[in-house]
């Protein structure tokens, strides 16, 4: 029996064991898959929300506090286990924005590096972005992460722990409930028990809860994306235009995204949306017209009211919490979740105020 289960081994499961074995509780981190293999290693890895001024507040105090993290995060995971998680601090750009003033605005009242740049100051850094523009807002700060990277380098510092016990494909058939309080989880394999069960699986939250009549309200909203092979130095910063994006890697690729489809559980890629995509990457960047598509796929966000994730103790119910709910911005604000978190579950003092995320009065 360990400290602490948690179900689901994405980006927010794993950074929580390793926040709660780095203080010395125990784990058991537990998985339908494997770890990463859902929305963490599907989405685009840009440490920023897209148009961040557009979100509530307390998206914007998580987001904060987990921007300025990654540069040490990314370093300590190296050293801990040789995997790079390549991140890129190289700004992005935000071209053709309706509402400049509230950005600008917003970016004043928060403190958050941000400016409005020339024509120049755009097309002598990112050379093969389409023609016509006369500047962007320019956000100097904002960093990419290659997700797949990231995750393989958290599974690897658990791997090292004596205090995490990591159980990939063992699919949770339901939550062990006794005298209204859970100590742990059944699945084909057996009982895995725990002090405290924590429910991370992200879109599939919800319905792990929906046995005992509780509606958690998030819901799976499907993103596709595509990559492109190309030159390196195609394209240097994240570029964002009409609400989709292109996210440069350190080997040259560039990635494309992406949509917003709520039809349920379902991951198939379409063809219409192979072509949206494509006609956007072409749009923002004419030069990849000659580029090799190398993937085409999609993942499943954990939708929730404004974004706003859910982080804290589950109403009613002794020995279950909840850490979800972050929608396109997981990777964005998990170092900040699972912090906060582990803040709560350790009875530390928090790094934000926790209470727009608690479940109580929001369920």
């Amino acid at each position: 029996m360990s400290d602490f289960v948690i179900v689901g081994a994405g980006v927010i499961g794993m950074m929580l064991a390793r926040e709660l074995m780095q203080a010395g509780a125990t784990v058991s981190l537990v998985d339908r898959s494997g770890c990463a293999q859902e929305s963490t290693w599907a989405g685009g890895g840009i440490v920023s929300p897209l148009y961040p001024w557009r979100y509530a507040d307390a998206v914007t105090q998580l987001a904060t506090w987990s921007q300025s993290s990654y540069l040490h995060l990314s370093q300590d995971l190296l050293e801990e286990t040789g995997c790079d998680s390549e991140l890129r601090q190289k700004g992005m750009y935000m071209v053709d924005v309706e509402d400049e003033t509230d950005a600008l605005n917003w970016a004043a009242a928060f403190n958050r590096p941000m400016s409005k740049v020339d024509a120049a100051h755009l097309y002598t850094r990112e050379a093969n972005f389409c023609s016509g523009y006369g500047g962007a807002l320019w956000m100097p700060e904002v960093s990419s992460i290659r997700n797949p990277r990231l995750g393989k380098a958290l599974r690897a510092s658990l791997d090292k722990s004596p205090n995490v016990v990591l159980y990939e494909h063992h699919e949770v058939q339901r939550l062990l409930l006794d005298n209204d309080k859970v100590h742990g989880v059944r699945t084909a394999q057996g009982d895995i028990t725990g002090g405290k069960t924590i429910i991370t699986a992200g879109a599939w939250s919800g319905e792990l809860l929906k046995p005992l009549n509780i509606n958690l309200p998030i819901e799976p909203v499907k993103g596709q994306m595509m990559i492109f092979k190309t030159p390196i130095g195609t394209v240097n910063r994240v570029i964002l235009m009409a609400g989709r994006y292109v996210i440069p890697r350190n080997d040259g690729r560039v990635l494309v995204g992406s949509t917003l489809e709520r039809e349920g559980f379902d991951k198939n890629t379409t063809q219409d949306a192979y072509q949206s995509l494509h006609q956007t990457a072409l749009q923002i960047i004419p030069a990849l017209a000659g580029c090799e598509v190398e993937h085409h796929w999609a993942g499943l966000r954990p939708g929730s009211p404004e974004g706003v994730p859910f982080i804290g103790d589950v109403p009613g119910v002794d020995g279950l919490a909840v850490n979800a709910g972050q929608y396109r911005n997981g990777l964005v604000l998990a170092p900040a979740s699972t912090r906060l978190h582990a803040d709560m579950l350790l009875g530390r003092q928090p790094v934000v105020d926790p209470l727009a995320y608690q479940l109580e009065g929001r369920i």
